[in-house]
């Protein structure tokens, strides 16, 4: 490409943020300065999050004005499809808006397709309160591979499987997440996420992620509901720390209302990796 032709292309461009919650990564755009209607067509959305020949992501989030909220963040699969929530890219959400003064540091609220959150940046960090989660199933009766416990199942904003391990090193995430993930018995398929103890007290979990159909570094949502149903199970207490594929950990706090299920605060990282403009993607 010569000069020229760059010069012509990058001022048509739009300037996107490249974040990471603990390993699980987003394209983000500001469509509130700017409208991003132009972005959402699945096969863009497939083309901005291809790794290798796009920019690579888990999904596509873009902040827009809200009537209801400080901001409404839309989250897409790499895929294309369109989720309810998802709980990294929240975290990244309140990050960036602070980051660029869409929303001024602390309380903020967030407006997503599975209702509106309430989040804050802390000194570490930012964390965000989840819709309450009553739809839950202890033990399902699914048939057990070798090394597995228990599955279980919760409505975490998204629907989300746990498998209780002995040792998620030791799991083909892909090879056993895939076929629970499409079971005929979930009407919309799940997440599936494996969990073990990491020998000090953790946990370790591992995920396979619907809509990008297959392991991610990190899922806060998964988090969220793993953290619930080993509560349930009576294996972790009421804060629970999640140790990612990448490393980083994921925290998940609980409270217990009767009425209204259980309140799930989640807090991890949300790190700008870096900032650019849109070209031929």
């Amino acid at each position: 490409m010569s000069r020229g032709d760059e010069a012509r292309m990058l001022p048509a461009g739009r300037t996107f943020y490249k974040l990471s919650g603990s390993g699980n990564d987003f394209v983000m755009v500001d469509a509130i300065n700017s409208p991003s209607q132009d972005l959402t067509a699945p096969e863009r959305v497939q083309s901005i999050c291809a790794r290798g020949t796009g920019i690579g992501a888990d999904g596509l989030v873009l902040l827009e004005r809200s009537w209801a909220a400080d901001f409404r963040m839309v989250y897409l699969n790499s895929d294309g499809s369109r989720a309810d929530l998802c709980g990294n890219a929240a975290l990244c959400s309140v990050r960036l808006a602070v980051e660029l003064g869409i929303m001024p540091v602390g309380e903020c609220h967030v407006e997503t397709d599975s209702g509106v959150l309430s989040g804050r940046l802390l000194p570490t960090g930012p964390e965000v309160d989840l819709r309450p989660v009553a739809d839950i199933k202890q033990r399902l009766p699914f048939r057990l591979a070798d090394g597995e416990r228990w599955i279980g199942f919760a409505l975490a904003g998204v629907p989300h499987l746990v498998v209780r391990v002995d040792d998620v090193e030791r799991v083909d995430v892909v090879g056993r997440g895939r076929p629970l993930r499409y079971d005929s018995s979930l009407a919309q398929g799940a997440n599936v996420n494996f969990v073990s103890p990491n020998g000090s007290g953790g946990w370790r979990i591992r995920t396979y992620e619907r809509g990008v159909e297959g392991e991610t570094l990190a899922c806060g949502t998964g988090a969220v509901a793993t953290a619930i149903l080993l509560h349930l199970n009576g294996d972790a207490g009421l804060d629970t720390g999640l140790q990612t594929r990448s490393g980083r950990t994921l925290r998940v706090r609980l409270e217990q209302r009767s009425l209204s299920g259980w309140h799930p605060t989640l807090s991890g990282e949300a790190r700008i990796v870096f900032q650019g403009v849109l070209g031929e993607v």
